[in-house]
Order: structure tokens, then C-alpha cells, then sequence
């Protein structure tokens, strides 16, 4: 996380008797979760299984912001007069109410337990509305691209927006959405229940909850259609028409913003609905939403409260990222107003911002420009929100919508599918993936950030932040191990070059099997008849016939000949240091032994292991720093299961 802050909520108007007339929804803020029933020893009792695995997975400590708020503090709320509790969020430590009692506000912010109570907004309609999405006609529809003949699927008419950041190589790999939980948060998903865009998700029970928290109920197919139009980008399967970034995804569908009204209850609906979807165990959240301007001007935001820090729905957004979920949110459709910039969430630092472009790549005029007001680079990225292909409210059938509400879940579609290959890297990884992957990842600007992502680059990325190897040379052979991520489609090919030679010729091919996961490799290389000197090896990847690409490099220094070994004096040398590229563990036995090496990083955390047999003589393990960022680092050696040596070093 860059910097997510935990900052007291900003007061936007103050608790006092002229509010009482004119509000009717208020944010009670509290002081402490004190008394509180519930431990961060047992966190089954408020964490599904799910979300305590992910936090386990990525090393995400339990701490008080996940303990419910205080049972007791919320029934002396709802005890104080003529109160209903709308929402809570044990994030913020906060209760969004709905009352018209003054004599219960007055009670309530005497509360010793409680920091101050604010206006939300009030509780009828308002004529004053805000379009979801800018008022872009509808393009027709592109005529159908041919099928790849390797495609999985046939996309019909949204090839366009899978194509822009080849979605499909992830798709054809096996890389569709399944196993991963969204959570998609909106105005409504009206008749996502009949429409048959949805057959297959329907069928197969990709839909595992609803739940409306503008209205308290579990019903939200009746409401505004625009979480629908993006739940199809997403879960579309129509094989020939139209099929969606990620239709094997499982989803939870919550209505937390109001259509009809602008007040900031919403950004409480929505810091509640990302509290459940965390609690829930969910992998990635997609925020078609955005903030500015409200019904009342007294609520509006700034240009300087876009920092992240301020308002409730991006820091709910940030704090959602520190509990491992990845946050896709639209930049926003302001780019030819006077506001012209982004809109919160967007400028939640730790999430994917997504402004608009089309199929060809040319950003959309109305998509809200960067930076946010403390400088970070905004748009995050950028996907198709101009003539983006969404489902028809009426058949199902796929038509054209414009907005970054569209651009959103085309990227958090397909995100969804990269994250399923790589379950074990972090949410900041995944976002740092797609960064370096993207068109302008050199010289990003203020329209599409980074630029437009490459989801084969991303995985390029991925497989080399994952892959680990070393070479040692023992009896004569140089023994080569690596790990990587694999499958029965994806090659092996260990290449050499020797000190006389100019160029590398292929020594071994190894094909994977199984499904796609971390294995272990190896190759004896017998150097008998080589001259003495550097040989370097490089190991070759090949993703089925899409793409090959090299790994990494090790160079092994051969000095001594089979034939005349020297006298042996056992030992254990380790240099260089500091290290820049390669660390060389030499190891001397007279006996063969049993060896482990691990490398530590500051925080104890392991970053690196081997062990094998070696066997009596000189053998020299390579690790490989190139990639390890400037720290100090931790050397052991274990001989026999026994520590022999630690030396700390250091990485320039």
C-alpha cells in the first residue's frame, strides 16, 4: 500500500438544531470499539473462512478496523427515540442513521462513546439527478470480427473489447474467471434474473448473493438498469454475440447507490457494501460510481478533498485494498465539464482508476482527466468505455453504451482472469503488472495513465516475478534447477553459449503437465568434454504457440577439469558483497551432505530456497539478486539440517 491513512471523518456539517430541520440521514461517529464482544483471536465469528485465507495468503494482519462495531453502542442508538440504523461501517467505526427526532440527536451525541454526529442528506427525492453515464448516443454495433482459430470462445460482437488487451490469451489458457469471487457495486442489475445474457451464470449459481443497501432488502433486479449493463461486460456468455471478460466469475451484486437522489449516504452504502464483500472472502470489487456534486451543494466535493484521504467512499476504497481486495473503479465522465477531472473513489490511491478509450485506442473526450490533488497519476489505466458492447435492457441482446462505467468492468473483467493465474501474488502486484504492461507505462499522462494494459505482457510479467533457479557444478556436471508456473501447454528449453562461443544452441526441452501451478525442474549438463571457463545458461519459456519468451540467465564458472582434482578443504564461501545481479554460495565437502540455502529479507519474510544432496567436492549454488531491490538480506546455510552460516548482505 502507498499510503492508506486512517483519518477521522471529515465534518461537513456539524450536528446542530438547523441541520435537525433540514436532514434526515446522519452519520454517528464513534469513538471506540470498547466492551466489544467480539476478539482478533477468533475471527471466524465475523470473517468467512474465505476472507481469513486471503488474509493469510498475503500476510494481512487482523486488526480492530475488521471487529464489528460494538453491539451495546448500537442498541443505545436505536434505543434513543424515533431512530432507524440504515447501515454501519466497522471500518470508519460509524452508524448511518435515518431520523427526523431531534430529541434523539441530542441524546445520541451526548453519548460518552460518541465522537460527533453529521449530516448525510435528506430522506425524500430530490429533482436534481446525476446521470450514471454521459449523454452519448449509441453507435452501431462493428461487424463480427472472424474467429481465432485457436479462441476459446467465440466473442461475436465484443471481440473488440477483449482484443484491445489480447483478454483472449488469458481466455484460450484456461484463465476465464473461475474460482475468483467480484463484487460488483451499483444503481441496480434490472432483470439480470430474466435476461438471457445471463443464462449461464443463472445456471451455473454464479450469483451468489444480492443484497440492496439503499432499501434494506435482497431484491435488486428491479432497479435501474446500469449495474446490469456492467455485470454484462463482465458475465456475459453468448457464444457468437457476445461473451463477457471474466463469464466463469462468481459475483455478488449490491445496490448501494440511489438514482434518484445524490446525497453522501451513498458513499456509507458503499463503504458498507465493500465491508460485506471483504468479510466475505471476495477477490475484486468493480465501482462503476463516482462523486462530485450532490443534490445540495453544502455536501459537495472539492477538487482538493480528490486526495485520497477525505472522502468516505475513497478511503472505504483504500481500506478495502488493505484488507487484499483489488478495487477497479471508473475514473469518471467529467472530461468535457467544468469539474473535468476525476470523481471519488477514483482518487483512492491504492486501486485502479480506469478512464475511457475505444476499441482503436483513442481515449473518449468525456473521460475525467488526472491527476488527483495530491499529484498521483490518475486515470490508473485505461479500457473501452466509448462504444463499449453492454447488454440490451430490453432482450439482452448486445448494444453500445459510452462512460468509464463501462471501461470499469472491461478491466476488472479481465483483471479477474489474470489474478486467477497468479492467486499467489497481492492485489498492489496485480495493479503494478498491468501498470508495466501498458502502452504509456514510460511517459503515463493525464487522460489514460499507464496507458491501455497487455494482458500477455501482464502474465509475462507475472511468470517472471514467480520464477526462481539456480546452477551448481558438481562431478563434472552443471546441475540446473528452476521453478515456474506451468501446464501440459506450456515448453521448457534450456539453452548454452561457452566462452568460445558467439551464440546459444539448445541443449534440453521439458514440457509441463498437470493444471496450471508452481513446479520444480531440472537438468544435468555433463561438462567432461568442455574447455574451462564462464558457460551461461538461459531458460526459454514457450506458452503454447502464442508467445515465447526468456526467463532468466545463470553463468556458471568451470575451472576445474575432470580429470585432475584438486585436494579438498571443506568450506563455505559466500560473495560477492554486496551483490548487484548474482550471488555465488561455494560449498567444499569431503563427504556428500545434505544442503538447504535460504535468503531472508529484512522483515524475516523468505524470499529464496534450495536443497538438494551435494555430493563430496566443490559445488557453487547461483542466486539470482537482479530482480531483489536494494535492501540487506540474510544468507543461511544448513549442512545436515544443521546451520552452518549466516552472513548478512547486501543488495545494491
Amino acid at each position: 500500500m502507498k499510503k492508506i491513512l486512517m483519518l477521522s471523518l471529515l465534518c461537513t456539517c456539524f450536528f446542530c438544531v438547523k441541520v435537525e430541520a433540514q436532514f434526515s440521514r446522519y452519520i454517528v461517529r464513534l469513538k471506540d470499539k470498547g466492551t466489544n464482544p467480539f476478539a482478533l483471536n477468533n475471527p471466524a465469528a465475523y470473517l468467512t473462512n474465505r476472507a481469513i485465507q486471503r488474509r493469510t495468503r498475503y500476510g494481512i494482519a487482523i486488526d480492530s478496523m475488521d471487529l464489528p462495531v460494538t453491539p451495546r453502542y448500537m442498541d443505545s442508538i436505536r434505543l434513543a427515540g424515533t431512530v432507524t440504523i440504515l447501515n454501519v461501517s466497522k471500518w470508519m467505526n460509524q452508524v448511518a442513521i435515518q431520523t427526523n427526532d431531534a430529541a434523539a440527536l441530542v441524546k445520541i451525541n451526548g453519548f460518552p462513546f460518541v465522537a460527533g454526529v453529521n449530516a448525510l442528506g435528506n430522506g425524500f427525492i430530490q429533482p436534481v439527478n446525476k446521470l450514471l453515464d454521459p449523454p452519448v448516443p449509441s453507435s452501431p454495433l462493428s461487424p463480427l470480427s472472424p474467429v481465432g482459430a485457436n479462441d476459446f470462445y467465440n466473442y461475436g460482437q465484443s471481440y473488440g473489447q477483449v482484443h484491445l488487451h489480447r483478454g483472449e490469451f488469458l481466455h484460450n489458457h484456461g484463465f476465464r474467471g473461475e474460482g475468483m469471487q467480484m463484487a460488483i457495486l451499483d444503481a441496480g442489475f434490472y432483470h439480470y434474473l430474466s435476461l438471457p445474457t445471463f443464462d449461464s451464470v443463472r445456471n451455473a449459481g454464479q450469483v451468489l448473493a444480492t443484497w440492496d443497501f439503499v432499501d434494506n432488502n435482497s431484491s435488486v433486479d428491479e432497479d435501474h438498469p446500469h449495474g446490469m449493463n456492467c455485470f454484462s461486460i463482465i458475465g456475459a456468455n453468448m457464444p457468437g454475440t457476445f461473451i463477457g471478460q471474466a463469464p466463469k466469475a462468481s459475483f455478488y451484486l449490491y445496490r448501494t447507490e440511489d438514482a434518484a437522489t445524490e446525497y453522501p449516504i451513498e458513499e456509507q452504502n458503499w463503504a458498507a457494501g465493500a465491508e460485506r464483500a471483504d468479510s466475505l472472502g471476495v477477490d475484486i470489487c468493480s465501482v462503476s460510481l463516482g462523486y462530485t456534486t450532490f443534490d445540495n451543494a453544502v455536501f459537495n466535493h472539492s477538487y482538493a478533498d480528490m486526495n485520497g484521504n477525505t472522502t468516505i467512499i475513497s478511503r472505504a476504497a483504500d481500506l478495502a485494498a488493505k484488507k487484499g481486495m483489488l478495487i477497479v473503479v471508473a475514473a469518471g465522465n467529467e472530461g468535457g465539464s467544468g469539474w473535468h477531472y476525476i470523481s471519488a473513489p477514483g482518487d483512492a490511491d491504492s486501486i485502479i482508476t480506469v478512464g475511457a478509450v475505444s476499441t482503436a485506442g483513442i481515449v473518449a473526450g468525456f473521460s475525467g482527466y488526472g491527476p488527483s490533488s495530491d499529484g498521483q497519476i490518475k486515470p490508473t489505466i485505461a479500457a473501452v468505455g466509448a462504444s463499449a458492447v453492454i447488454a440490451n435492457t430490453g432482450n439482452g441482446q448486445p448494444t453500445t453504451g459510452s462512460g468509464t462505467s463501462f471501461a470499469c468492468p472491461n478491466m476488472a473483467g479481465i483483471s479477474t482472469c489474470l489474478w486467477q493465474a497468479f492467486p499467489e501474488v497481492n492485489n498492489m502486484t496485480i495493479i503494478d503488472a498491468l501498470q508495466k504492461s501498458a502502452t504509456k507505462y514510460a511517459a503515463p499522462d493525464d487522460r489514460v495513465g499507464y496507458g491501455i494494459p497487455d494482458m500477455l505482457k501482464s502474465y509475462v510479467l507475472l511468470q517472471k516475478k514467480l520464477y526462481s533457479q539456480s546452477a551448481s557444478i558438481v562431478n563434472c556436471k552443471t546441475n540446473l534447477q528452476w521453478s515456474a508456473k506451468s501446464d501440459t501447454g506450456i515448453t521448457f528449453m534450456v539453452e548454452r553459449k561457452l566462452a568460445s562461443e558467439t551464440t546459444y544452441s539448445l541443449l534440453n526441452t521439458q514440457v509441463g503437465s498437470g493444471t496450471f501451478a508452481l513446479r520444480n525442474f531440472n537438468f544435468a549438463d555433463d561438462l567432461a568434454a568442455i574447455a574451462l571457463g564462464n558457460i551461461r545458461y538461459r531458460i526459454k519459456m514457450k506458452v503454447s504457440t502464442d508467445t515465447s519468451f526468456y526467463l532468466d540467465s545463470m553463468v556458471v564458472n568451470y575451472t576445474q577439469t575432470c580429470a585432475t582434482p584438486l585436494p579438498i578443504t571443506e568450506k563455505i564461501a559466500i560473495s560477492p558483497n554486496p551483490v548487484t545481479d548474482q550471488l555465488n554460495v561455494q560449498v567444499v565437502r569431503l563427504n556428500a551432505t545434505k544442503i538447504a540455502i535460504e535468503v531472508h529479507n529484512s522483515l524475516g519474510q523468505k524470499i529464496y530456497s534450495y536443497s538438494g544432496q551435494q555430493a563430496s567436492g566443490t559445488s557453487t549454488y547461483f542466486i539470482p539478486f537482479r530482480e531483489k531491490s536494494r535492501a540487506l538480506y540474510t544468507v543461511t546455510v544448513y549442512l545436515d539440517d544443521k546451520k552452518l552460516l549466516a552472513r548478512k548482505i547486501i543488495k545494491e
